[in-house]
């Protein structure tokens, strides 16, 4: 694929109007997905983390691991450079915050049936595994302006029937395999009904695949990211359903795939979406109802908001 430099664009500042909340986007911005996520992390009850609990600050591997173990309501403030290997695992109603800088380089975080957790504000680099690993019926996960880079597997990956999840405003870059929903064809037993999920103001930029890479979910709501330079942008495969809007592909070899690599092909929707120097989406099927609210960002405005406003140290949580 032909690499073409992104135009620079300065913006001071840029607001976008959501159905639950106003967020501004910038360095001084602030954001209340930790309170209101938008998408399907509001259903089921909602997602709101660690809630009021007092906020504990970590600086180390083994402090982190302490502090996002068990059920016990907790806010994680991740402090400098974290080094590890492997998984750190996280338990349920945790809040894991990075301060300005907060890094965690060369290990990831596994949620494996935990329910009701924040994940925001961090930059992970050179994992071994995956960075952000959901699965085992995890439910209510937001993960939420965080930058990926340079890793070994899956940025942010959700299978085994994990569900009510959103994955907004984070920046991916200097890396292949981005997203994926549903590991196994083999596997919809289990994940059928289940892997809702929400992607919005993602910044794809310059990462291979995976965009997501659905099996099974239905419906996945894919609205509001800038793609850039990628192989393919969104695939829908093993029935799954996915509903692609208002989102710009710019330099996208392949924006919407029905069926991949061998996986049956699911349905796809494809509405408003802007596709600038890019192959032909396509489309097929219908997908099922969203039932949330939401207000859709022109896909004529999505590169500046997000290049803008996504990934690590665009927030204050």
């Amino acid at each position: 694929m032909n690499m073409r430099p992104s135009r620079l664009i300065s913006i001071l500042t840029l607001t976008v109007l959501t159905s639950t909340t106003m967020v501004t986007t910038g360095a001084n911005a602030e954001i209340s997905a930790q309170a209101a996520p938008i998408g399907w992390a509001s259903q089921n009850g909602g997602t709101t983390g660690g809630g009021g609990a007092s906020p504990i600050t970590v600086t180390s591997a083994s402090a982190l691991s302490s502090a996002i173990s068990g059920t016990t309501a907790a806010v994680v403030r991740v402090s400098g450079t974290i080094s590890c290997s492997g998984m750190l695992k996280v338990g349920s109603n945790k809040s894991i915050l990075g301060n300005a800088g907060a890094t965690i380089d060369g290990c990831g975080l596994t949620l494996s049936g935990s329910k009701n957790v924040v994940i925001q504000n961090l930059s992970f680099r050179d994992w071994d595994d995956d960075a952000i690993n959901i699965e085992k019926a995890s439910t209510n996960v937001v993960v939420d302006h965080n930058t990926f880079t340079n890793g070994y597997d899956g940025a942010v990956d959700i299978k085994r029937a994990s569900d009510y999840i959103t994955v907004s405003w984070n920046r991916v870059h200097g890396h292949d395999k981005s997203m994926l929903l549903g590991h196994s064809d083999d596997n919809g037993s289990q994940d059928t009904g289940k892997l809702r999920v929400t992607y919005h103001h993602n910044y794809f930029d310059g990462s291979g695949t995976r965009h997501p890479r659905v099996r099974f979910a239905n419906p996945v709501h894919v609205f509001n990211n800038y793609y850039r330079d990628n192989e393919y942008g969104v695939a829908s495969t093993c029935n799954g359903g996915v509903l692609v809007e208002n989102n710009h592909f710019d330099n996208v070899d392949e924006p919407t795939l029905v069926g991949y690599a061998g996986s049956p092909a699911g349905t796809l929707v494809q509405r408003g979406n802007l596709f600038t120097g890019s192959g032909s989406p396509e489309a097929s099927g219908t997908v099922a109802r969203i039932p949330y609210s939401y207000s859709l960002e022109s896909a004529s405005t999505v590169k500046s908001s997000v290049t803008a406003g996504a990934g690590a140290g665009k927030i204050r949580p």
